[in-house]
């Protein structure tokens, strides 16, 4: 690619968030909002749609070999799916949730919309093939919509596996996360270098580091963005769920403080998805409420940063 074409490409991304950006902050009235179908942002490498609320599992889905509590994950997916869910992200390192997906993907009758993201974490390359075909194994899947390299673990050789794989048709995307604001500067290093499609990060309305140079510069690179850390693990809700919702929270659609925290992280135009990770069926059901309805716009972002500092 000459950099004339790389500049086209990336004029014509940034138009393209920038319209997305506009056209989900323009959503049906408060009425309406339950009964539209889900928002969805483009994947910037093949404009693939992907819903914009999609399911973490750390710990959540750590559940050992109980029958009885993994059964009630089945409960928690099968909401997810019917609420227009789509990605589910998991990782090696997450205990049995990977093992506790296949389990529940296993028992629902309808995954069509499931996009398939999991992570390689091994400091070995040759051990990284042998991990990603265990997931594939446990997850049942053929092929994985998206494969990232956990935290950076090993990066150059796992990414050398990756691109082998995308071209061989193994895997449908590749990325790299980092998680609790670490290693920007490397992690920035690798987005600007490598032919990457997804990144994952931690952003949300307290977390907003990644502001400054990774969502720029995902935007640029035309690279997916998965958010992780979206409540900072159910610490937001300690800290501001006795309060209550700012007066506009009803322009923007918001029931609850989880859709509200949500919207503020995908109503960024850089951001794809968000994954929060939740036990209980009500839960999934308010999280999956914020793909739906109005967006706010960058006024009330703005109000609403100043709302919960102000808490």
């Amino acid at each position: 690619m000459t950099d004339g074409d790389r500049d086209l490409t990336r004029r014509a991304f940034l138009a393209s968030v920038a319209a997305a950006g506009a056209a989900l902050t323009v959503g049906p009235p408060s009425g309406a909002a339950a009964k539209a179908a889900p928002l969805t942002r483009p994947i910037p490498a093949t404009g693939e749609p992907v819903p914009v609320i999609g399911m973490g599992s750390w710990g959540t889905f750590d559940v050992g070999g109980s029958t009885r509590v993994r059964d009630t994950r089945v409960e928690v997916l099968e909401a997810f799916f019917e609420n227009g869910g789509g990605m589910i992200d998991s990782s090696p390192m997450y205990g049995s949730s990977e093992e506790v997906i296949g389990y529940c993907l296993r028992r629902l009758p309808d995954t069509g919309s499931l996009f398939s993201a999991t992570k390689v974490w091994t400091p070995f390359q040759w051990h990284g093939v042998k991990q990603m075909e265990a997931s594939e194994a446990l997850w049942g899947e053929d092929r994985f919509d998206l494969m990232q390299i956990h935290n950076l673990v090993n990066w150059e050789g796992h990414l050398e596996t990756l691109l082998e794989w995308k071209a061989r048709g193994r895997v449908r995307y590749i990325g790299i996360t980092t998680s609790h604001g670490r290693r920007h500067r490397d992690f920035e290093a690798v987005m600007a270098a490598h032919p990457i499609d997804f990144v994952q990060l931690t952003y949300n309305v307290l977390d907003r580091e990644a502001e400054r140079r990774l969502l720029p510069l995902a935007a640029e690179r035309g690279q997916a963005v998965i958010v992780n850390r979206p409540f900072r693990r159910a610490e937001l809700f300690r800290r501001f769920g006795h309060h209550p919702l700012p007066p506009w929270a009803a322009d923007m659609d918001c029931a609850n403080w989880a859709q509200l925290f949500l919207k503020f992280i995908v109503s960024h135009p850089a951001v794809t998805c968000a994954i929060p990770a939740t036990s209980r069926v009500d839960h999934m059901r308010e999280n999956m409420g914020a793909a739906r309805g109005r967006l706010p716009d960058e006024a009330l972002r703005r109000r609403t940063i100043a709302y919960v500092e102000s808490l």
